[in-house]
C-alpha cells in the first residue's frame, strides 16, 4: 500500500521531530491530500523511511488523536476522523491560483525558496499582528488587499 502522506523531517530545524509529524498532518489536513477514512502510516513505516525512534511517531499520532483528528483502531492502523480543508485552499481554487502566480513572479525576480518563504511569514505576521482583518485595515488607511 502506497502510504498517502510522506513524512519529511528536517532534524535541523529547529522544531522537535514529532511536532514535524503533527503539522506535515494538519497541511495535508488543510489541502485535502488526507481525508476522513485515510488510514496514516503505520509507526513502523514512518521509522522505515526516516529512521526516527517509533516512540517519536506514537507521541505525534496522540497529539493528533487528542485534538480529535485521528483515531487508532487495534490491529488496522490510525485513520483520519476529519478534515481541515476549506473550499478556499482547494488545489483548483481561486487563492490556490493567485498565489501560484504570485509565487512564479517572486522566482521570475531572482528570489529562491528561502527568500520566499522568509518574505510570506513576515507578511503573515505582520498582517495577523494587528488581529485586524481586510475591511478594517482598509478603513484605516493601511490600503487595498
Amino acid at each position: 500500500m502506497v502510504p498517502v502522506i510522506e513524512y519529511r523531517l528536517d532534524r535541523r530545524s529547529g522544531v522537535p521531530t514529532y511536532q514535524q509529524i503533527v503539522q506535515q498532518t494538519r497541511h495535508a489536513l488543510r489541502l485535502g491530500a488526507l481525508q476522513p477514512g485515510d488510514r496514516l502510516p503505520t509507526a513502523r513505516e514512518v521509522v522505515e523511511r526516516t529512521a526516527v525512534n517509533p516512540n517519536t511517531v506514537l507521541k505525534a499520532y496522540r497529539e493528533l488523536e487528542r485534538e480529535g483528528l485521528v483515531a487508532p483502531r487495534p490491529g488496522l492502523g490510525t485513520f483520519v476522523l476529519r478534515s481541515l480543508s476549506r473550499p478556499e485552499t482547494a488545489e483548483d481554487g481561486p487563492l490556490r491560483a493567485q498565489l501560484t502566480a504570485w509565487v512564479d513572479g517572486a522566482r521570475a525576480a531572482g528570489l529562491d525558496r528561502e527568500d520566499i518563504t522568509a518574505l510570506m511569514a513576515s507578511v503573515l505576521d505582520q498582517r495577523f499582528e494587528t488581529g485586524a482583518g481586510p475591511a478594517e485595515r482598509t478603513a484605516l488607511g493601511k490600503g487595498e488587499e
